[in-house]
This record gives structure tokens, sequence and C-alpha cells, in this order.
């Protein structure tokens, strides 16, 4: 171990201390009923999976803004996650793991992880939303294991949100009969709801609904900046800590809006052969999964979303939250995203599209004259609208007159684990150690690095400030001068991107958001 890992280890295990011995009476009474959870890896943390937060999405639900969850009698034994909201693939589980649960329609569960003594002792709460592209993804991964945070000093809770076709659908016939001319956004009704468990739960396991901190990485982060540019999540959370997207995915992107997402919903049901809301609704939920290359994220509704949340944000019109954002140095570094893609040519020719005539400042910053030289500037200017979209984010909420915003940029290499190479800090990397779930092949330095970054995020959700006693001081981010917080093999502040680059991605956007000119009407 290394001086500066050794000390900072030291240093930050001081920094927030962990609880005592969960004793919290059991059962825990909820809205629904009794629930009885199992102890974590230890006896110091309690346990509870698989409550119910609203009632199966299934049958005339199905595409319906989520209902109250039936009660129950007895104690419940909350000891198993529920299945895991439709989706394709693995269940994405860690080798060696238990086998994910089952995915199912019915999946609208919230688990809960708390380290309290008693219902009084009202600790901050952190609510995480996972990603997986809108597509995939649970609360019950093994990588979103809320012991370490809880252990901290945190109640921690995941849920599962609708995904793909049955968490972002819109249709006509959905559209008139929601009452509010809106369809489509059912994910983030979801994130809504498990947030009103929250409030109305969540006292009851030893957390304080006054102190709820909404986390979250990739399209969970971009769930969670939905919400907060929609008047329908007001008051129901107090801060964000959002990882590596916004409201706009990973880099700058305009919302699709109602009447187109409307008729890729018609495009997508005539493949399986359904004309009706009817037909749709009795399709068996396989057959819906073959809709899933139709749309499938957050669009402009008129309902949650009733604009471009791209301007939401550059109107200052989203909630007045203290935020803690920002992105990885190699976000291109994950297999998702495809990036490297295409020739030097066609590279150039979408640079000359989107930049206009500042296409040449661009190339001459990131040089496209080769095959070669495009693939790296494709990987590094992607790296770099990233952090450019999470700093305009930060700079949106700085200009807020209550919140505060904090920036980070993730630099850290993880180990190779096993016969992986590791690809840097890619897309995903800082989760371990945000949540302090790393795996045997951490060194010292991983470990070191994990306890700051816990240290700061469990501050950031008791206090609205991830400073504390003997960590590196994070500046607060402040207009266009702000600076974030370097995490990585040094723990500093410093200048993710320079001025020339956020002037480019500034224009960009701005040419982005411009309307359209006025067609002539002229023959």
């Amino acid at each position: 171990m290394n001086c500066f890992a050794s000390s900072l280890a030291v240093l930050t295990l001081m920094a927030v201390p962990s609880i005592g011995a969960a004793a919290i009476a059991e059962p825990v009474k909820t809205g629904g009923g009794l629930v009885s959870g199992t102890a974590g890896t230890s006896a110091d943390v309690r346990v509870f999976r698989g409550i119910p937060f609203a009632a199966p999405p299934v049958g005339p639900l199905r595409w319906k803004a989520p209902q109250p969850a039936a009660k129950w009698d007895g104690v419940r034994k909350a000891e198993v996650f529920g299945p895991r909201c439709m989706q394709g693939g693995g269940g994405g589980g860690r080798a060696g793991a238990p086998p994910p649960p089952p995915t199912s329609e019915d999946c609208l569960y919230i688990n809960v992880w708390t380290a309290a003594a008693s219902g009084a002792a009202k600790l901050p709460v952190m609510v995480w939303s996972y990603g997986g592209a809108f597509t995939g993804g649970a609360g019950s991964l093994p990588g979103y294991d809320g012991e370490a945070l809880a252990r901290k000093g945190v109640v921690f809770v995941t849920f599962n949100y609708r995904l793909g076709p049955f968490g972002f659908y819109a249709y006509p016939e959905l559209t008139k009969e929601s009452g509010r001319s809106a369809s489509g956004n059912y994910g983030v009704m979801d994130l809504a709801a498990a947030l009103k468990w929250v409030q109305a739960n969540i006292a009851a396991f030893g957390g304080d609904p006054a102190r709820v901190t909404l986390v979250g990485e990739s399209a969970g982060a971009a769930l969670e900046s939905v919400l907060a540019g929609s008047k329908e999540g007001r008051g129901l959370y107090h801060r964000i800590i959002a990882e590596s997207a916004s409201w706009s995915g990973v880099r700058m992107e305009k919302m699709m809006t109602l009447a187109e997402a409307e008729q890729a919903g018609k495009d997508a049901a005539a493949k399986i052969g359904a004309s009706s809301l009817s037909d749709l609704r009795m399709k068996p939920a396989d057959e819906i999964m073959k809709m899933a290359a139709y749309g499938g994220r957050p669009i402009v509704d008129g309902w949650y979303v009733t604009e471009d949340l791209s301007t939401t944000y550059a109107k200052g019109r989203q909630s007045d939250v203290d935020v803690l954002i920002g992105s990885n140095e190699n976000e291109a570094g994950f297999p998702f995203f495809g990036v490297p893609k295409g020739t030097a040519a066609e590279f150039t020719a979408q640079i000359k599209d989107r930049f206009a005539d500042r296409a040449d400042q661009f190339l001459k910053i990131y040089p496209s004259g080769s095959d070669a030289e495009s693939n790296s500037a494709q990987v590094k200017s992607f790296n770099d609208e990233v952090a450019w979209n999470m700093r305009s984010w930060a700079l949106s909420q700085s200009k807020l007159r209550k919140g505060k915003a904090y920036l980070y940029y993730f630099t850290k290499v993880p180990p190779a684990n096993g016969t992986q190479p590791s690809r840097g800090a890619i897309h995903t990397a800082e989760i371990p150690y945000a949540l302090g779930n790393g795996p045997r092949t951490w060194t010292d330095a991983d470990r070191a690095l994990s306890e700051t970054m816990t240290a700061y995020w469990v501050n950031f959700a008791s206090t609205g400030n991830p400073n504390g006693k003997n960590l590196p001081v994070w500046p607060e981010f402040k207009g266009t001068s702000g600076r974030a917080m370097i995490l990585g093999e040094k723990v500093e502040a410093g200048e993710p991107l320079d001025a020339q680059k956020i002037a480019l991605y500034d224009y960009a956007f701005a040419r982005m958001m411009a309307p359209a000119p006025a067609r002539s009407s002229a023959n």
C-alpha cells in the first residue's frame, strides 16, 4: 500500500461512523401490513426484500400508472427478492452467485437495508435507481447490495421499475384513456410510486422521510433527472446523486415527442399483429417483448414531462435541490455504446453536420485524418461529451436559489478481474466504489478510494454536502468557473474539460435546440 492509500484508508474510516448492531423491532409495520426481514452478512444489518410498493401492473393495469398494492394479513416474510421486470438477456449476477430472480410483469417490489436500532433513528435514506438502458436491470442485482452503506449510517433502498415496451410505450388509445392526454412514461411513474412508499413507510425502518436522496447510474440517473424536471416529483425527495447520465442519456440528445412515440408505438403493435389497445393487453408478455426495438425511454408525454427537459433545465425550472453528479474518464469503453464505429470519413461527416462552421475547430482538437485517428477521436470526444453533459446539469443546478451542486470525474482504473483485462474507468466502473461492494481483487488503494467515496456519498445524503472531517475538500460547483472533484489515484479538485471543449459542446447544444427553420409556403 502506498502512503497516500494507507493514510487515506485510516482517515476515511474515521469520516463516517458505523452504526451499532441492529435491533430494530420486528415485525415492521408498513401501510400494506407487517413484514419481517433477515440478517445481512452480519447481524449489524437487517434486510427486507420483495415488499410490494404497487399492485402488479398486469391485465387491465398494463400501461397504467401504479395502483396501490393489496394489503395482507399476518406477517409477510420479506426474505426473497421479487421478480425482475420483463427484459431480455441474462440476470447480470456475479459468477458463483445465486441465480437471479425470474422475470415477470408482476415486478413492482422494493427492498430495504437498515442498521437502525429502532424506528426512531431517523437515518438519511438513499433510493437507488438501476441502469440498463431502460431495457434491463433490477434492484436485486448483487452489485447494488445496500449493506455496506447501511453500516455507514443510511437506510438504503432499491426497487424495480418497468422496462422497455412495458415501462416506456406510447399509443394513441393509451393517451386517450389516461385522462391526461398522455402515455409513455410508466417507468418514471414507478419511481414516483416507490418514493411515495418511502415517504409513507421508511420511518418504520429507521429512515428519515425528510432526508431522501435519489441515487442512480446511467438510465437510473436519467430516470432521476426526468422526475427532477417534473412537477409530479416535488416533495418526494430532497437530494440527487446521479452517475454518468442525465435526461438526454449519456450525451446530448433531444427527447422524443408524444406524437413521435405514438407513431413508433403503432408501428411496434403492427409488428406483433395488434391493431388496438385491447389486442395489446391480450397479448402475453413474451409477445410484448418483441416490441422492444421501438422507443423504450422517457419522452415528452405532456403529463410527467411537459417539454424537452433540456429546455426545462436551461430555464431553471427543475427541482431546486442539492445534487452530486459526474462521469467517468472512459465512458466509451463500455461495450454497449459501440464506440468507435465507422470510418474516418463517416465520423468527419457527422461532425460537420453537428458542429457546422466550428467543425474544423473540433477536428483540430480531435483529429480524424485516418481511421486509426478517427477511432481515437471518437473515444475521446464521447468521453468529453458525457463530462460536458454532467457539467451542464451541475451548472444549471448551481444557478438555482437553494440547491448546491457538486461535480465529480472518476478516473480510477479498476484491477483486472480474473482473465478479463481492465478497460479502465469505463461506464459503471464507479458503482462498486460508491456503494462499497468491491471484489476480492481490489488492492489497498481501491479500498481506500471506496472508503472515501462512500464517505462522500453518505455525508451528502445526510447534509447535502459531501465534505467531512479528514476528507479532501470537495469544492462546491459554482457557475462557469466551477471545478470537479477528481476521484482516482489521487482525490483532488481539478478540471476535466478545458474552456475550448466546453465552448464547442455548448455550441453544438445550442444548434440542436434551435427551432427548425420555417418552411417556405411557396410552390
